[in-house]
């Protein structure tokens, strides 16, 4: 187990799962189930951040589409324009799925999906 403990108090955590670690194995978990279940963590977390990657495309288009500015965008969308350049930029960590439908229903686009 590579993790680091520090003294606790309100303000601090008293132990962090390192970058590339193993939270599941950090938690007690048997190294081959904490694999599966860190696998596992790893798709539905790239799952979403490709159902937001395809939210921005189309917000993306959308703007370029009718011709517009962030600022135009910003205005239309309920948002602000560096928020509008966050979406153009695809800072998905910055969004919720929610967030990116209903900015794209305030752009008179409907959002509809498929489970395969």
């Amino acid at each position: 187990m590579n993790t680091k403990l520090k003294p606790h108090s309100d303000s601090e955590s008293a132990h962090i799962t390192p970058a590339g670690g193993n939270i599941f194995a950090d938690l007690g978990f048997a190294p081959q189930e904490a694999a599966a279940l860190q696998a596992q963590s790893r798709r539905i977390i790239s799952d979403k951040i490709a159902i937001k990657e395809k939210l921005m495309d189309e917000l993306a288009l959308w703007i370029a589409t009718e011709n517009l500015k962030q600022a135009d965008a910003a205005q239309i969308l309920g948002v602000s324009r560096p928020r509008v350049s966050d979406v153009i930029n695809k800072k998905t960590p910055k969004f919720t799925i929610d967030a990116l439908v209903d900015m794209l229903a305030r752009a008179g686009r409907r959002v509809q999906f498929q489970i395969a």
